[in-house]
C-alpha cells in the first residue's frame, strides 16, 4: 500500500487558498479515480482505492497545516508503511506558479506543513511533491500570500499545474520515484506567440 498525503487547512473558507494546493491535487485525482473522501480517521479525510493493482490511501488532515504531522505520523506507524511509500503533496513559494518539482527526501524548505511532519516522522527522508505558488507580490508577507486565493488570471495555469501533479502522483504510485522525477523536474517549455 502507499499513502498520499495533501497538506493544507481544513474548512470552506481556506478551500481555494495557494496553501491548500495539496488538498486541490488530492481532490483532483480522487475525482478522476472515483475514490472518495468520507471515512475520518488519524485527524485526516481519509479515501481508499486502487490505482492499478496498487493500493492507495488518499489523506487530508484535518489539522491545520502547522500540525500536519500529528495526522501523518499515526497514520504511516498504524499501517507500517516504509516512509519511501509516502508521498506529501505541498505548496511551495520558492517555486514558479505552474511548476512542480518531486523529490526523494529533503528539508522543510521553511514550509510549516513539512516540517510538522518531518518532527512527527523522525526523518525527512520520504517522497515529496511540492507544486509552486511563486512568490508575493512586492513586500506582501508571506504568511499573508499563501492564506490568499488564486488570482481568476491565474487560474488557467492552476488548472494545468493540478492535472500536471496528478499525472505525477500516478507515476510514483505506479512506477516509483526516479520514473517520477525524471518525467516531471522539468521547467515547462515557453510556448511562443
Amino acid at each position: 500500500m502507499k499513502i498520499v498525503v495533501g497538506l493544507g487547512n481544513p474548512g470552506a473558507e481556506y478551500e481555494n487558498h495557494r496553501h491548500n494546493v495539496g488538498f486541490m491535487v488530492l481532490d483532483r485525482f480522487a475525482r478522476k479515480h472515483r475514490f472518495e473522501f468520507g471515512q475520518k480517521k488519524f485527524r485526516a479525510q481519509i479515501a481508499e482505492g486502487f490505482l492499478g493493482r496498487e493500493k492507495v490511501l488518499l489523506a487530508k488532515p484535518t489539522t491545520f497545516m502547522n500540525l500536519s504531522g500529528e495526522s501523518v505520523g499515526p497514520l504511516v506507524s498504524f499501517f507500517k508503511i516504509p516512509v519511501d511509500s509516502l508521498l506529501v503533496v505541498a505548496d511551495d513559494l520558492d517555486i514558479p506558479l505552474g511548476e512542480i518539482r518531486i523529490r526523494p527526501k529533503g528539508g522543510s524548505g521553511g514550509h510549516n506543513g513539512l516540517k510538522s511532519v518531518i518532527k512527527h516522522l523522525g526523518t525527512q527522508d520520504f517522497p515529496r511533491l511540492r507544486v509552486g505558488i511563486g512568490r508575493p507580490p512586492g513586500n506582501m508577507d508571506p504568511a499573508d500570500y499563501v492564506l490568499r486565493p488564486f488570482l481568476p488570471d491565474e487560474m488557467p495555469v492552476v488548472e494545468q499545474v493540478l492535472e500536471t501533479a496528478v499525472s505525477a502522483v500516478e507515476i510514483w504510485l505506479l512506477e516509483g520515484i526516479e520514473a517520477a522525477m525524471n518525467r516531471f523536474n522539468r521547467k515547462p517549455v515557453q510556448k511562443d506567440g
